[in-house]
């Protein structure tokens, strides 16, 4: 485990000296940056987290994401929890946001778990703005640990102007992971907690009859383990060891899942800033389960061939 480890944050020491920034340094800002920034016309900070939170104390300017929003409509009786909306949904989301076409967005978790604001870096990601989506590193919790003010007022609603969305190939489809299950250079990623991933225990929100287990052959990245008890990203190198010691290769192409595709925008996002080829399966263990497509159960003995 730690010889691979090596290998793994050795090759990214490579990368990194051929390119003076890396992707980290576009992905992640800190508190002071965004202090000496919060005043940058065309700077938008967005609030990951509930209207009571928002209500008890902000960031000085942050917009409230709806809860829920960013996002499709609730599925109908059946259907999948989380799914990325339509391009022309999007655009008008992010528009009564204040996003503009010349905005730099940064998002940052109220909480002490960021996958909500990952999912909003990665919905960001896939509307195009790419490098012009940040995540504050520690979140709210870090802005006010460094001595930043907060704010209980609410920022006035301003639209932003935003041409047409041409949505991004940020995620796969079961039929996508499904057919590269056993590719060489791509790994499936579970991004659910190891009681989940070991089939000890089944998700809540994959309908009347769950599977247990995972996809087979997914190596095992937690969310929780791309973070630190503060919820500051780990470290480059740490990163690098964790996704070493899970099996996960240098060069590899990386799918990442988990119940419904929120938690496991953490472990796409950690991913991202180390330079690997990550996308999401959308929908994830849910919509796996209900296409009642092939698990390995540790839990029950032996798994099952991939088809």
């Amino acid at each position: 485990m730690f010889k691979s480890a090596a290998v793994f944050i050795a090759a990214l020491a490579v990368a990194a000296s051929a390119h003076a920034a890396t992707p980290r340094d576009s992905l992640l800002v800190k508190s002071d940056w965004l202090a000496q920034h919060a005043s940058d016309a065309n700077l938008v900070i967005l609030h990951s987290g509930s209207p009571a939170d928002y209500a008890a104390g902000h960031i000085p300017g942050a917009r409230l994401v709806p809860q829920g929003g960013l996002a499709a409509a609730p599925a109908a009786s059946g259907g999948l929890t989380l799914e990325l909306p339509t391009a022309a949904d999007l655009r008008t989301q992010l528009q009564d946001l204040g996003v503009s076409d010349n905005s730099r967005v940064v998002i940052y978790a109220a909480g002490n778990q960021i996958p909500a604001a990952t999912r909003l870096v990665y919905t960001l990601d896939a509307a195009g703005f790419g490098d012009r989506v940040s995540l504050l590193d520690g979140g709210l919790a870090e802005w006010k640990k460094t001595g930043h003010a907060t704010s209980t007022e609410a920022t006035p609603a301003h639209a932003g102007v935003l041409g047409p969305i041409t949505l991004q190939p940020r995620s796969v489809d079961a039929d996508f992971v499904r057919g590269h299950l056993q590719a060489p250079g791509y790994t499936v990623v579970d991004a659910r907690a190891s009681n989940f991933y070991d089939g000890s225990q089944a998700g809540s929100a994959q309908g009347a009859n769950p599977k247990k287990g995972h996809i087979p052959g997914a190596k095992s990245v937690p969310f929780s383990s791309v973070t630190t008890l503060d919820a500051d990203l780990k470290s480059a190198d740490e990163l690098a060891a964790v996704f070493a010691s899970a099996g996960v290769k240098t060069g590899d192409h990386v799918m990442v899942y988990c119940h419904v595709g929120q938690q496991a925008t953490a472990v796409l996002f950690a991913a991202r800033t180390l330079g690997i080829d990550a996308k999401l399966y959308d929908g994830s263990f849910q919509d796996w389960s209900a296409r009642d497509l092939p698990v390995e159960n540790p839990s029950a003995g032996a798994a099952p061939a991939a088809q």
